[in-house]
């Protein structure tokens, strides 16, 4: 597994490492009795107690038996597969294509009843028009991408935005001034995207803040992020996908949200800047 600078991902890989150390004590063996029962050098066994490597599913049944506690072996793999799962290379989540990656998300789409999302370079894909989200997707995949699912990839996301309109929930996005003048696509499409947002912000479950391009400002723009209810963060890195959901880094983010928030325009003022870049394409 890639090893992410994540405190969420490290605590995690911990827990599961203070857990494997455990057993070796409680069964009175020492590091090497270990490693020879397994049939390694002691030096992996020392990697994996301290956290410094992490066990592949075949490394924890080999400890689980020398250690003679074969029934913490499903539950140990099982939390491998969470600290796995909180950090994904774009390659390993991408390469049957980009449609399953779409439709992976819809789960937790469904369960969130509050979506917090900031962008500092792309409109959020919640509120992305068809022919935006094609040129957003087409530049991932020619870029990183062998398959080309593009089309259902465009299908899935669309019917995803359903959300938006089921149920109670509430949406705030927050996007940098420069989104509305990213140059992405053509001009036609472009502006499709922003006399959408003019429409989508006008809902009632729906708030978009502009971050205006200003001197002095106090914040520099950080990663995208997307923050559901309380539980999860999402955060879209160059390398891979990082999912948070210990309580002290989804705070971390709310608060940046909360200060890029307080940056921004809302109503008339952001309707203003989206209908002043509306104007420039035209």
């Amino acid at each position: 597994m890639a090893v992410s600078s994540s405190s969420s991902v490290q605590a995690a890989r911990q827990a599961l490492a203070d857990r494997l150390r455990e057993l070796c004590q409680d069964a009175g063996m020492e590091g090497k009795q270990l490693a020879a029962a397994c049939g390694w050098h002691p030096s992996k066994v020392s990697r994996i107690s301290t956290a410094k490597a992490t066990p592949s599913a075949d490394d924890i049944r080999a400890w689980c038996r020398a250690c003679g506690r074969d029934d913490q072996t499903d539950d140990l793999i099982a939390s491998l597969r969470a600290v796995e799962g909180m950090w994904v290379q774009w390659h390993r989540m991408e390469r049957t294509g980009l449609r399953r990656a779409q439709e992976s998300v819809l789960p937790l789409y469904e369960r969130t009843a509050r979506f917090r999302a900031y962008s500092p370079n792309f409109v959020p894909g919640l509120i992305q028009t068809g022919g935006y989200t094609e040129d957003v997707l087409r530049a991932v995949q020619r870029r990183r991408v062998a398959v080309d699912d593009v089309a259902d990839a465009v299908a899935a996301r669309m019917e995803r935005q359903r959300v938006i309109h089921e149920g109670r929930r509430r949406f705030a996005f927050l996007v940098e001034e420069s989104v509305l003048n990213n140059g992405l696509g053509d001009a036609d499409t472009q502006a499709e995207q922003l006399d959408h947002l003019l429409v989508v912000g006008a809902l009632p479950n729906v708030s978009v803040g502009v971050i205006p391009h200003r001197l002095g400002r106090e914040r520099m723009p950080v990663e995208g992020f997307w923050i559901y209810d309380t539980a999860q963060v999402n955060v879209e890195l160059v390398s891979g996908y990082l999912t948070l959901t210990q309580p002290s880094e989804v705070k971390a983010y709310a608060d940046t949200f909360a200060t890029l928030a307080d940056m921004a325009v809302y109503g008339t003022k952001a309707r203003a800047l989206i209908s002043r870049a509306l104007e420039t394409l035209r």
